[in-house]
């Protein structure tokens, strides 16, 4: 670690300023890059992905099941979306369980 005395201090704020400055434009950039990268989806392309038919997203969308963007009449999906509702869909395994009960015998069992 390097030190510095009082008369350096002010060059080495100035400094550390312009560092985090450059990392906060960096960690923008990122971000925004990330949103760009975001794959929207039509109806037909989602139900491609899901191996579902249209009219099952149909249905789905109208129990309010899948997660869903409407812009008008459209419907768009959100590839990462519909991942993440695959994943949420996910069934414990017997192990997962048997882990459960011994570590909290008296909570109830989630679905």
């Amino acid at each position: 670690m390097r030190h510095f005395t009082f008369d350096q201090l002010p060059e080495a704020v100035s400094q550390l300023y312009e560092k985090l400055d450059n990392i906060e434009k960096f960690l923008e950039h990122l971000s925004n890059e990330s949103i760009h990268k975001e794959e929207l989806m039509t109806i037909s392309a989602a139900s491609k992905m899901l191996n579902l038919s249209v009219s099952t997203i149909y249905s789905k969308v109208c129990r309010r099941e899948i997660p869903v963007n409407k812009q008008g009449k459209q419907l768009y999906f959100y590839k990462s979306e519909l991942q993440e509702w695959i994943k949420s869909g996910r069934v414990k395994t017997s192990l997962e369980i048997a882990k459960e009960v011994k570590f909290n015998p008296h909570s109830r069992l989630s679905p």
